[in-house]
């Protein structure tokens, strides 16, 4: 049976995620729970229909067509614990207040969209880059069609947390030819209490991969309060050293993925953050300097 996976956004032209002009693909589903979440709507594997409030008119034309009376008259309009999604109610929306996010796709569906961008990729040595939430969810997926890519000599990349099972990964993540890991917080405890498990298996993954030359390149997203304290940034530039590994790609936090939270009915709090003031993000990126890790460029966070 083919397998299939959510992919709930197909970005075409970014040129932040890898080498070249890129398709930047994002899976649904993540096996951690980021308070600074920049994609709130990809925590699930399943669809979720999202609510525009500018854009309502309180037709209703919503409520007639709902085979689980899902729709609220005040408040957000979904009540996601009755929803399937079906989407009967986005097709009965006239005025697009509400979507469905995330569509089912099979790696042929998904790869003949890819390759609308195969002159891009070719002019400007880029290619796909699979971001999500986790894309190492979807195994038999992305083996299928990481093979797709090869055959058509496209270049693939992959965004992953490092919250995975190795042995099952290996032979799927030696047809890449890129892999951006994400380190987040290097601390056991606070790991476990701010984003959930896999402390010891990510810090193996990032060792590991490494060690036996994998295209790995890491990343950090510098979030205030979080990711940015000194005991972090030390733990980091230490374990960096400690693999001989003396890069990253740094991110800085923006709070553009805390306004899909009301779009969602997402329960998690607004954390209220601040944009680094230029001389405080020169001061943080320095640090990685003077420690001796090269940092090798420095944009928003996805």
């Amino acid at each position: 049976m083919e397998p299939s996976a959510e992919i709930f956004e197909i970005q075409r032209f970014s040129i932040h995620d890898g080498p070249g002009i890129r398709s930047l693909v994002f899976f649904k589903g993540c096996n951690l729970h980021c308070p600074w979440c920049q994609n709130p709507e990809s925590q699930t594997t399943q669809p979720v229909i999202a609510f525009a409030e500018n854009r309502c008119e309180e037709s209703f034309a919503c409520t007639a067509v709902c085979p689980n009376d899902a729709i609220q008259a005040g408040g957000f309009r979904v009540d996601q614990n009755r929803c399937e999604p079906c989407g009967l109610c986005v097709d009965a929306c006239a005025h697009g207040a509400l979507r469905t996010i995330g569509e089912v796709l099979t790696p042929p569906e998904l790869m003949e969209r890819i390759a609308r961008d195969l002159p891009y990729y070719e002019s400007s040595g880029g290619g796909v880059t699979f971001s999500g939430g986790e894309p190492t969810l979807h195994l038999r997926f992305l083996d299928s069609l990481l093979k797709l890519c090869r055959e058509a000599g496209v270049h693939t990349n992959l965004e992953t947390s490092g919250a995975f099972v190795l042995e099952s990964w290996e032979g799927t993540l030696s047809m890449l030819d890129l892999i951006y890991f994400d380190l987040k917080i290097l601390d056991a405890g606070l790991h476990r209490q701010l984003i959930g498990p896999w402390y010891s298996r990510i810090r193996s993954n990032a060792t590991t991969l490494v060690r036996r030359g994998f295209p790995v390149e890491f990343r950090m997203a510098l979030v205030p309060g979080y990711t940015d304290t000194e005991a972090n940034i030390e733990a980091v530039i230490d374990l960096l050293h400690q693999i001989d590994s003396r890069a990253i790609h740094l991110l800085e936090y923006h709070s553009m993925g805390e306004a899909k939270l009301a779009m969602i009915g997402s329960p998690r709090a607004r954390l209220g953050l601040n944009r680094y003031s230029e001389q405080a993000w020169a001061e943080l990126t320095g640090t990685f300097a003077q420690r001796g890790i090269k940092v090798l460029n420095t944009h928003p966070s996805d």
